[in-house]
């Protein structure tokens, strides 16, 4: 795991190039630019905040809105990481050909690329968070979320891998994990909190959700103003290591097998 890492990191100014080439052409002569980025998630929230507030979430629209912002940030960051991440080998077949690079730096391509968008919305969120609640996030609470930041980010690459190779063996992966990520959104209490579940006796599906360990890590501080529970942290990096080594496993595994399947 340590030398697949360190052969990713020695080759940072080549996938980093390709997170800056694919950032230009998805943005080339766009007059918001990045800006489209927040365009999906803050017309969801102004959706739900107009329609929905009172029946999902809350009746305060200023404490709803950024709860379903944070929401919708983490959520479209792993979706986005893991329903990319499967098409991110076809892709890129004619480096791969080309290339004895390590594999996990095409699904790292794509992440970042995500969570570049993943940050500006965050950040959005914080400033929506001052502006409409007057409630300031404290140093303490920023130090706290950044480590969470960092596991959901290793968290979606590994995620993506693993969806990388199961395409490559099975290419409807893409179409089963987008049609199982409408599902999901739902069942995640992203547009509600977890209290609804909790009182139709469905906590379990919160706790078996990866997504909602990290809606718990990363918007609850943002939130509560509260860095979160030490427990948390340790299901978080325990979620994170396990997802992390089946992906170096894999990787391992069917690294070189994987331009017969091309």
């Amino acid at each position: 795991m340590l030398h697949h890492l360190q052969a990713v990191w020695s080759f940072r100014h080549f996938w980093m190039s390709l997170v800056r080439m694919d950032l230009r052409q998805r943005y080339r002569r766009s007059v918001l630019g990045i800006g489209w980025s927040l365009l999906n998630p803050l017309a969801m929230t102004a959706v739900f905040c107009v329609v929905f507030s009172s029946i999902l979430g809350s009746s305060n629209w200023r404490t709803y809105a950024p709860f379903l912002l944070a929401g919708m940030s983490v959520w479209d960051f792993i979706r986005n990481s893991v329903t990319s991440g499967c098409v991110t080998f076809i892709h890129n077949e004619s480096y791969i050909r080309q290339c004895p690079l390590p594999c996990g730096i095409y699904p790292l391509r794509t992440v970042m690329g995500a969570a570049i968008h993943f940050m500006i919305s965050l950040s959005v969120v914080i400033v929506l968070l001052t502006v409409l609640n007057m409630n300031f996030a404290s140093v303490q609470v920023l130090w706290a979320v950044l480590p969470s930041v960092l596991m959901v980010m290793v968290f979606a690459w590994s995620v993506a891998t693993l969806a990388a190779f199961a395409t490559v063996h099975f290419h409807d992966t893409q179409h089963l994990v987008e049609v199982g990520a409408q599902l999901w959104f739902f069942t995640t209490p992203i547009i509600y909190t977890r209290d609804l579940l909790d009182n139709k006796g469905l906590s379990w599906v919160a706790d078996l959700n990866p997504v909602n360990l990290f809606l718990e890590l990363i918007r609850g501080p943002l939130i509560s103003g509260q860095p979160p529970e030490a427990s948390l942290y340790v299901q978080g990096f325990t979620l994170t290591a396990v997802t992390l080594g089946l992906a170096i496993g894999t990787i391992a595994w069917l690294q070189n097998k994987l331009i017969f399947r091309l």
